[in-house]
Formats: C-alpha cells, structure tokens, sequence
C-alpha cells in the first residue's frame, strides 16, 4: 500500500456511500460514472481491501468500507476547514466562515444576523448548517457555534449570551374555539403539536411539562421550524422560543406560570481562529444579534 491515499480516492468513496451507486456518486461529485468506478478500483488496490459488491439494488459496502467512513468524513471536514482558513489569508476582510445552530435560531434570528454582515462585509462568504444535533468544533465541522448548553470540550473560545425562555403559546382563535388551559392537567384535552423521537433533551422539557410523553401529541415532528409553522397556523398548542413567539403578535402564551423553560444560549469557535479577522468579526456580529435576539436579562 502507498504511504498515502489520495484524498480523492477517499473523497469518492464517501460519495459511493452516501448515494449507493456509481451513477448516483458521478452526479454528486461532479465525475464520470466511469472515473467513480476507477476512483473505487485504484482505492481497493490501494488498501488491499474489497470495499463494495453488486446487488440488484446497487452497491452494497463491505465492513471494511463502513469502517472507513468516520475516518473520510474527518478528513473531509479537514479538508473543508483547510480550505476556509486558505481563503481567509490575504488583504481586506474576507473569507468563507461556517456557522452551526438549531433550526429555529438559524432562521429566525440568524438570518437577519447573516444580512447585515453581507451588507457590511461582502468579502465574507457565510455558510450556515442548520441542526439540532451537537457539530464538532474540534473536528472543524464548522467555524463557530450557537448552542444552547455549555461548550464543555477545551480548545474553544466561548461566550454566554444569556438565556433564550422557552414557553407554551397557541394562536388566540384556536384557544378561543377550545378555550385557555389553567393547569397543566387541562392540555389533555387539547391539541398539542410536539415532538416524534424521545431524546435527552426532549425528556428534559418533558420533566417540565409534568412528565408529558409522546402519546400525548396529536401532531408530531421533529422539525423545531414545522412545529412552530404548525402552531402559527392554529393547530394547537406547542413550545415556543418567547422572544421569537414576542415578534408574532397572532401567538398567545398559556400557562405562563407553570411552564418556563430557559435555554443558556452560548457562541463558541476554536481557539485557533482567534486570529481570524472574519471568524472573529462574524463571532461578534453572532454575539450582538443573539443579545438583541434575547434583550435585557
């Protein structure tokens, strides 16, 4: 085997993996169906190893190709942290800075967020990766991330913004047509929107809900967005960020007293970005708006 394997190679086996076929991978990356198949053979031959066989339904990955895969996508992540730190280099303020955060904060406070720095800086190039799942600052998954619980890795400069209050809000017309809850025991004869897989963080909200369960939603997702459109729409009742249900006069809140639930909203990146002037500038431009977003403790 050669000292090293071409990223490419790797680069293409990611892309078998992920799309199942030889056709599927040439589409996503760009390639002939052809080049994917010797990209495959050359990284076979390379590590000795059968990395794929044919079924009926397209490839399917060997053990050894599934146990390559975490190490490529670190690679991968590497690779793309590499090139955004590259096109940082040079005069004026510029560069490409990706920035992680849950869906709801993506799109209701980022947006805005990410405008006024293009607006300002059109020499950044911002990406924004929206998921309620933990991305790994220390892999270089992304530049900067909005949590809402403390960075507990070391190597990474982070910064309390306070804290962004959860609370349960209906529109008016729905409540009016089936009234307002005065306990918490009264949501059982409501529509309740909320979530479909039980997590961590799920089983925490509902230890607060008086230990609420998942057979108690008559409408389920686990989008955070579709949740809160399904509550603007007047389905039902559903959690809410306060500040973002605040910026949309038809919410109403309910239950105010019995369910609040704050979220320690904190913005972290690597240490080794300190010296970044657009990761540095994006990271405070990230601090304001979140502060504006959650106003006055």
């Amino acid at each position: 085997m050669a000292s090293t394997v071409p990223w490419e190679l790797l680069h293409t086996l990611l892309g078998v993996l992920r799309e199942g076929s030889l056709s599927g991978a040439a589409r996503a990356l760009g390639l002939t169906q052809p080049t994917v198949g010797r990209h495959v053979a050359a990284l076979e031959r390379e590590l000795g190893l059968v990395l794929f066989t044919r079924s009926p339904t397209g490839l399917l990955p060997t053990e050894a190709a599934l146990a390559l895969r975490s190490h490529a996508e670190q690679m991968e992540a590497a690779a793309a942290a590499l090139q955004r730190a590259a096109t940082a280099r040079g005069e004026g303020l510029r560069g490409t800075v990706r920035v992680t955060a849950s869906e709801v904060v993506g799109v209701e406070v980022l947006a805005g967020v990410f405008a006024g720095l293009r607006a300002r800086h059109p020499g950044i190039v911002l990406e924004l990766a929206l998921s309620n799942q933990l991305q790994d600052l220390l892999r270089r998954e992304a530049d900067i991330a909005v949590r809402m619980t403390p960075p507990e890795q070391g190597q990474l400069i982070a910064r309390r913004v306070g804290s962004i209050e959860l609370g349960l809000f209906a529109r008016p017309d729905y409540l009016d047509r089936h009234g307002r809850p005065a306990t918490l025991a009264d949501l059982g004869g409501h529509t309740l929107v909320g979530f479909d897989t039980v997590t961590s963080f799920i089983r925490a909200g509902a230890k607060r809900l008086g230990g609420i369960t998942r057979d108690a939603f008559s409408v389920r997702t686990d989008s955070d967005l579709a949740q809160l459109a399904l509550v603007r729409a007047g389905t039902g009742i559903g959690v809410c960020q306060v500040p973002v249900a605040q910026r949309t006069p038809v919410l109403e809140r309910v239950l105010a007293d019995d369910f609040s639930w704050p979220l320690e909203t904190w913005i972290a990146m690597h240490e080794d970005l300190r010296q970044n002037a657009a990761c540095r500038t994006v990271f405070e431009a990230l601090v304001a708006g979140l502060s504006a977003h959650i106003g006055p403790a």
